[in-house]
């Protein structure tokens, strides 16, 4: 019996450790955890296996030395393509994307880790052989076994229990990280690969109680409303303080956001237009706040659990973003707003990528501009782009297409007649979009199909030249796509691009091997040579678009942003930095990046140097362009407004205008000012790191029960419009 535990107990201590070392390096970790659940699971198979007689032992015994295996060898594939470990969802909805669209980087990482995989599955394929050659017999338990095998799963689970509680109590970082804050990338890290399955398991059933659980309050709270059962109300919305809620013991909010920025008011910088002279700026702005006018009372009534009624009291609590000399700069202008695949500032070069040069050094210029890498990579940095949210879990942009979206762009523009497009120069039914897009209110198109039935969405596919490519051409999407809107009075489009898509070799990458010419006298490596030559291709794309927005006289009343969804992480960290020409260890410098917010009409740069990211996006379009909307609907702010930067990162680390946290290791950069001091006083910094602590967790928490609770619907429900309804 022993002999049999310690064996299973052996490999699963074996893979944990490899796939620690192979995946992360070097790095500490804390396996106390992990060893109670290993202790406790194997004690589960090994009386599992006790328990039978005959083959059906040996079958159960290879099974629970097989699947850890390859399941082990799979994540640590997973985790090297796309530096975030694999959870169930993803393989429940992302599985066939994979098969289609990534089996190239997974074939390739496959055979770079051959090695490693060989070194997990050594044990696997040793320890039966050793034990065959030592004639050993796998027992058949005695009751006095059983008793046995049943203590030592009782010490592994109740020993996780104790460490669980014991956390919990002491607010102790491995149980804020696995628990509160759910972040895999930490928990895979930090603890290791069982507590991560174990925990993606439970999130998984979490989410499916959650969404029950809402689907029958929906349709009781309907049933209640046809039936005259619910309480009307027209009271009004005078301050936050006039409808106090009294509808829960739910922990409140914290003001956190205002008091970061009162603990450091010198960190706010100044507007940026005292650095610019653009005659576009109106000389006496109207300061008001950027927010609807909602029936708080109402928001909580219809609250019907402790998210909701987080969410009722957090909006009610939050103070709005006030319009400033930016609002409405660009009032009924057309906007082209560009997800770029894979971009980064170190792709944008004068003579290589002259039009990427010259938009991202004109216009608003922003110096402190980062883009976090989120679960779901591409999906999610579209997730962030669109909807000014921080994406949950795995595939926010899919679980989005299930829920409302009445402050997406498209809301704001179909409000006012104009039609909005979206497309793609990959398959239609990648990442669902053809759900999640059309939800949001694009008209979207693709150049392939997919795997979707013609007869159904053959309308919804563009022809451009090549689309079999990979990746295809961003310059043949815009040949194809500028055409059916650029004539319109007026018109909004979204482009998620992909020539920019790893990997960066000249034979894996049909963009690379078409722009190779243009780089072959770089002093670089292939890889940086070929990540250069694929955006290239981008650079061609951005410039006929120009060229067709001048053409048909709507260059001028056009605003263009153009943001990534992730920085280049198909580039190893030692070629990233041989690209930048500097290392890029520090802080946050891997994610600096460049944002594009441009119109042709700005004579002069705008240098904004807050600390910014997607998540600010959508505000800062909304106050551009004018439309009225509420600010408190999303985890970015303006980031034109007076509200210090906060950028947030998927591990909860952050960078402020006045500091760079890094969670691991709880280390803190305070910044300074232009005379080398720091910027928040010592006396302050305790109270100012606390406050932006938790505003973090706020906003992570918010964004997560947005879209859990599909909670834009009670705001559409609560909203009084100006006949008081």
């Amino acid at each position: 019996m022993l002999i049999l535990w310690g064996t299973l107990m052996g490999i699963a201590l074996w893979l944990g450790l490899v796939y620690h070392f192979v995946g992360f390096g070097w790095t500490s970790f804390n396996p106390t955890y992990a060893f109670f659940l290993i202790v406790g699971w194997t004690g589960i198979w090994t009386l599992c296996i006790g328990l039978f007689k005959g083959k059906t032992k040996k079958i159960i015994f290879y099974t629970v030395i097989w699947l850890p295996a390859v399941w082990t060898a799979i994540q640590l594939v997973y985790l090297r393509i796309f530096k975030q470990p694999l959870l169930w969802e993803a393989v429940i909805w992302g599985a066939s994307d994979a098969l289609t669209n990534y089996y190239r980087e997974a074939l390739w990482e496959i055979l770079r880790s051959l090695p490693y995989i060989l070194l997990l599955f050594m044990p696997v394929v040793l320890i039966p052989f050793l034990l065959k050659r030592l004639k050993w017999q796998m027992p058949q338990f005695t009751s006095l076994q059983v008793m046995r095998m049943l203590l030592i799963m009782q010490v592994g689970i109740g020993g996780s229990i104790i460490i669980t509680v014991v956390g919990k109590d002491a607010e102790l970082e491995f149980y804020v990280e696995y628990q509160d804050f759910y972040d895999p990338l930490g928990i895979a890290e930090n603890m290791g690969i069982l507590p991560l399955f174990q925990r993606d398991i439970a999130a998984n059933f979490q989410q499916l109680t959650e969404r029950v659980q809402r689907n029958i309050h929906r349709e009781n709270y309907v049933l209640a409303s046809s039936q005259g059962l619910t309480e009307n109300t027209d009271s009004g919305n005078e301050s936050a303080s006039d409808t106090p809620s009294q509808s829960s013991e739910v922990s409140q909010p914290s003001a956190s956001e205002a008091d970061l920025t009162a603990s450091s008011e010198s960190s706010t910088e100044q507007p940026a237009s005292e650095t610019s002279d653009t005659q576009l700026i109106p000389e006496e702005p109207v300061i008001r706040p950027q927010q609807f006018n909602i029936d708080y009372d109402m928001l909580h009534r219809l609250a019907d659990n402790d998210h909701q009624l987080w969410l009722a009291d957090y909006i009610q609590g939050q103070t709005a973003v006030d319009t400033n000399e930016y609002t409405g700069m660009f009032e009924d202008y057309n906007l082209i707003y560009i997800t770029a695949e894979g971009f980064c500032s170190y792709a944008i070069d004068e003579q290589l990528t002259p039009t990427l040069y010259r938009m991202a050094n004109s216009g608003f210029v922003c110096t402190n501009y980062y883009t976090p890498l989120w679960q779901t990579s591409t999906s999610d940095g579209e997730y962030i782009n669109l909807t000014g949210l921080i994406p949950d879990r795995q595939y926010s942009m899919r679980r989005s297409s299930e829920n409302v979206q009445p402050f997406a762009l498209p809301a704001f523009f179909a409000a006012e007649g104009v039609h909005s497009y979206a497309y793609h120069n990959n398959t239609l039914s990648y990442y669902s979009r053809h759900l999640s897009h059309p939800n949001m209110g694009y008209d979207y198109k693709a150049c392939r199909l997919g795997d979707l039935d013609e007869s159904v969405w053959g309308d919804k596919v563009f022809e451009m030249e090549m689309p079999g490519q990979w990746p295809a051409s961003d310059y043949n999407m815009m040949v194809a796509t500028v055409p059916e809107y650029v004539n319109n009075e007026r018109f909004h489009a979204y482009y998620m691009t992909v020539s920019g898509h790893m990997y960066y070799t000249y034979k894996g990458n049909a963009m690379s091997a078409k722009n190779k010419d243009a780089v072959a006298d770089l002093p670089l490596s292939e890889s940086c040579k070929a990540y250069i030559a694929c955006n290239i291709e981008l650079d061609k794309a951005m410039e006929n678009l120009l060229e067709q927005l001048e053409a048909a006289g709507q260059l001028d009343r056009t605003l263009i942003c153009l943001s990534t969804d992730h920085y280049p992480y198909g580039l190893t960290d030692a070629e990233y930095e041989e690209l930048a020409g500097r290392d890029l260890t520090a802080g946050k410098d891997k994610f600096r990046n460049t944002l594009i917010l441009w119109n042709a009409t700005m004579e002069e740069p705008v240098y904004i140097d807050k600390a910014c990211g997607p998540m600010d996006l959508m505000p800062t379009l909304l106050n551009l362009l004018g439309f009225n909307y509420d600010s408190r609907m999303y985890a970015g702010r303006d980031i034109l407004s007076d509200r210090e930067g906060m950028v947030i990162f998927n591990n909860r680390d952050f960078v402020t205008d006045s500091l760079i946290f890094i969670e691991k290791g709880d280390i803190t950069y305070w910044l300074q000012d232009e005379n080398g001091n720091d910027i928040v006083p010592d006396a302050e910094k305790e109270a100012y790191l606390a406050a932006a602590r938790r505003e973090v967790k706020d906003r992570y928490d918010f964004s997560a029960y947005i879209i859990q609770e599909n909670y834009y619907s009670d705001v559409l429900e609560a909203m009084i419009t100006d006949d008081g309804e």
